[in-house]
């Protein structure tokens, strides 16, 4: 019979599922107090514009926190998190996550806003910024290492160079904030 203070014996570093190892973007709390300071800047401003002129009512007040708070909803920024074999990338309503373990395409997009582009064998779609990686290094470790494992597999049909080249930029901005900390510039 069991009573209620029996405990019972955990293997030594088991955790609930899903909460081992996981990794989150670190500079994600930041980017969204900046989009909201500019999008509370842009409703201070349009209301004192408004109220200096003397034409603010009620309507014109909720026209400009409605305009603010669309604002808001384009500068949110994504939230990167990773864990062993998947990355995920959250938007506003929307979670989509893909098995790093079985990726078969990474696609580099080029133009104003740099993207990668990440498919599983599973039909799943990522889209991420390369400067999240560059920032955080844990969460690009996680998927290095899950696409060692599909190119191992042979999974991983397209997309090599361009994860090769991520990881050249990547140990060459480790080894400069290296040098730039021991003064050796």
């Amino acid at each position: 019979m069991k009573r209620r203070d029996d405990t019972h014996a955990r293997p030594a570093g088991a955790s609930p599922a899903g909460t081992a190892g996981v990794v989150h973007d670190r500079g994600w709390a930041a980017e969204v107090r900046a989009a909201a300071g500019c999008a509370g800047v842009l409703l201070g401003l349009l209301l004192c514009v408004d109220r200096a002129a003397g034409s603010l009512t009620w309507w014109r007040g909720a026209l400009w926190a409605a305009l603010a708070l669309l604002l808001l909803c384009v500068l949110f920024p994504v939230r990167v998190s990773a864990g062993v074999g998947w990355l995920a990338v959250r938007r506003l309503l929307v979670t989509r996550r893909v098995r790093t373990d079985l990726l078969i395409t990474v696609r580099p997009l080029d133009g104003v806003a740099q993207r990668l582009i990440l498919r599983d064998s599973l039909g799943n779609r990522v889209e991420i910024d390369p400067e999240i990686l560059v920032r955080n290094p844990n969460l690009w470790y996680l998927l290095d290492q899950g696409a060692r494992v599909s190119e191992a597999a042979g999974t991983l049909l397209c997309g090599t160079t361009a994860l090769h080249r991520l990881a050249r930029r990547l140990d060459q901005e480790t080894a400069q904030a290296v040098f730039r900390v021991s003064g050796m510039e």
